[in-house]
């Protein structure tokens, strides 16, 4: 992550705070209004209460995270189906060893405490990803996990149903035995989407982050557990979890827009922080695209890539404006085609696929107005909306607010495609308006 911070730094698409903030919640609202404003990545160099500074905002938008991959923004979808084939072992060995002597170990109360939304439970680390092993394969794993910090030697972390690293704990339970992880906070760049990627449960997310960068990433071994951590990480939080210990964890402002109430969660058992020299402690604000944004082409790539393996036509998709509205883009091939499609994504993503809508090459499917102008002009309410009710989606909805599917066909009507043709303004992809217009 510093060597991607410095190169935003050197091109000026970073922005610095020099002005001390205060962790307990004014951190989260100047990110907030900064990131509504200009989208760019934040730094904040002096923190209450810290001698680490914040940054923030860093992978919050789809061409940044396309620059640290080497790809085009607009080919998410396709590269992201590939990744699981960067984990197969190809390509020389994805590891190298390292000792870093400069490493200096601190309390986890002396890392930045940051109070996000306003009712939250306590301070949260939220930009973390954990690092562990299946208790029975040794199969690694990268995912994400808020945690609640509750002293030195606690946190209290939501380990969502059929996540592997929930397998992993519930394996270990079995046992009889703490599972052993540690909380990366500045990783490596590419880890931090591979940790967030559709991939295989046999499948060691680091490995795949080797790939991408396309050199080996250097390994150092943890101080306390018996794991080997990326020797750049900016920060690193070594501990386990305990077996059979549920304590209560929250509320807390997650990614929907809402308080997730108080509830017995995981306790993880910390036994030792490790820092960089000049480390720099990563923030992401609940809700924001550096958040939604990985979850959001998780669920697209899966989609695309289950819909192109079963059906023709398929061009693009993304979930705009939020997680649970998929958008497809299709070349209409046969009538009916689009209801195919249609039904085709619910099979292909149960849980995220709340209201599916599929519209033509014609349409920009990141642009919400522009699928919008589709819906409104192609679409015949009464023919082209399908409802499909009492159907489950979202995993914790226990009063089954997200239940059922709405299907909308925003496609031109198939035998009449002609009659659909977009009107076009000449030499408007010509023009260059500061030839025209002063400050342009």
């Amino acid at each position: 992550m510093r060597n991607y911070i410095a190169r935003l730094k050197e091109r000026g698409d970073l922005l610095f705070v020099d002005r001390e903030v205060d962790p307990f919640h004014e951190l989260a609202a100047v990110t907030h209004l900064a990131q509504k404003r200009w989208g760019k990545p934040i730094l904040f160099n002096k923190v209450k209460g810290t001698r680490f500074p914040v940054v923030t905002n860093v992978y919050g938008s789809r061409e940044r995270l396309a620059e640290i991959i080497g790809i085009d923004a607009a080919d998410f979808c396709r590269q992201w189906s590939n990744l699981a084939n960067l984990g197969s072992g190809a390509g020389g060995t994805p590891f190298v060893q390292s000792e870093d002597d400069d490493l200096i170990e601190c309390k986890l109360s002396e890392l930045p405490l940051i109070t996000y939304s306003d009712r939250d439970a306590a301070p949260y680390f939220t930009s973390a990803m954990f690092i562990a092993k299946d208790p029975e394969t040794g199969v690694g794993n990268l995912s994400y996990h808020r945690s609640m910090f509750v002293s030195d030697q606690e946190l209290r972390c939501r380990l969502a149903p059929r996540h592997h690293l929930t397998i992993y704990h519930e394996k270990a339970e079995k046992m009889g035995k703490p599972l052993e992880a540690a909380m990366l906070i500045g990783a490596p760049s590419t880890s931090f989407l591979t940790a967030a990627a559709p991939l295989p449960y046999d499948v060691d997310e680091l490995e795949v982050a080797a790939r991408l960068k396309g050199s080996p990433i250097a390994m150092r071994k943890c101080k306390h557990i018996d794991l080997e951590v990326p020797a750049d990480t900016e920060i690193v939080i070594e501990g386990r979890f305990l077996p059979n210990e549920r304590r209560p964890e929250g509320p807390f402002g997650e990614f929907m827009g809402y308080y997730v109430p108080e509830g017995p969660n995981a306790v993880f058992e910390v036994l030792g922080v490790t820092v960089r020299k000049d480390a720099v402690f990563h923030s992401i604000l609940c809700g924001s695209a550096e958040e939604v944004l990985t979850l959001e082409l998780s669920v697209s790539a899966n989609i695309y890539q289950r819909l192109s393996a079963a059906l023709p036509g398929i061009l693009d998709v993304t979930c705009q404006p939020f997680v649970n509205h998929a958008i497809v883009k299709m070349d209409t091939q046969f009538e009916g085609h689009a209801r195919q499609v249609m039904l085709a994504t619910i099979g292909a993503e149960p849980i995220w696929a709340k209201i599916i809508t599929v519209v033509d090459e014609d349409v920009n499917i990141y642009d919400m107005d522009d699928v919008m102008w589709a819906t409104l002009t192609r679409c015949r309410p009464d023919k082209d909306m399908l409802i499909i009710p009492e159907t489950p989606s979202f995993y914790r909805d226990e009063q089954k607010d997200h239940w059922g599917r709405l299907l909308i066909d925003a496609t031109k009507p198939f035998h009449r495609k002609p009659e659909f043709e977009r009107k076009k303004i000449r030499l408007a992809d010509q023009i260059d308006l500061s030839d025209w217009f002063d400050n342009a």
